[in-house]
């Protein structure tokens, strides 16, 4: 019996792996929108996406997300093992049931840290492609606004009060 659970759970965490790995994908496209000059010939601003989207491509670097997210779930099944063993006085299935809650509970954390590191990538990448196509004399759809200088108040002066009269004499 504890053999087909623990079999189980390694199947389990082969398949939450598996799926995890397959969860973590690169920016596919930028979620920027920008037009071309106008008069621009739509071939042209064609290639300078197409170029802006690898130039932001390659200023992302390598993709090591899929690796960290495999990493928590492995030290999450692990922990959870040595958690369920060491609660396990009387019965020794609760191994089993330990290494999958850990299994569940270090998936759950890689998957958050990916999903965080997701948006962060995304954000890079939309930074540098919009970067790129305003270079080329592209219009972006954000409105950047200049900051004007602060107005500073003048100093309101307090009012002026004569000093007092000087003390009779004695």
């Amino acid at each position: 019996m504890t053999r087909t659970r623990s079999s189980l759970v390694r199947m389990g965490s082969a398949l939450c792996v598996a799926c995890l790995a397959a969860c973590v994908s690169a920016p596919q496209g930028p979620r920027v929108a920008v037009m071309p000059t106008p008069g621009k010939p739509l071939d042209l601003f064609a290639a300078e996406d197409q170029y802006c989207r690898s130039y932001a491509q390659q200023s992302l670097g390598p993709d090591r997300r899929a690796e960290a997210a495999v990493g928590s779930a492995v030290v999450g099944t692990i922990l959870g093992a040595a958690v369920g063993s060491v609660m396990s006085s009387r019965r020794h299935d609760n191994t089993a049931a330990g290494a999958a809650t850990g299994l569940l509970m270090g998936t759950a954390i890689g998957a958050s840290g990916s999903a965080a590191e997701g948006m962060g990538a995304q954000q890079r990448y939309d930074i540098a492609y919009e970067q790129c196509m305003v270079s080329k004399n592209n219009q972006s759809s954000r409105r950047y606004y200049r900051q004007s200088p602060a107005v500073v108040p003048q100093a309101v002066q307090p009012p002026y009060y004569p000093p007092p009269p000087p003390p009779p004499p004695q």
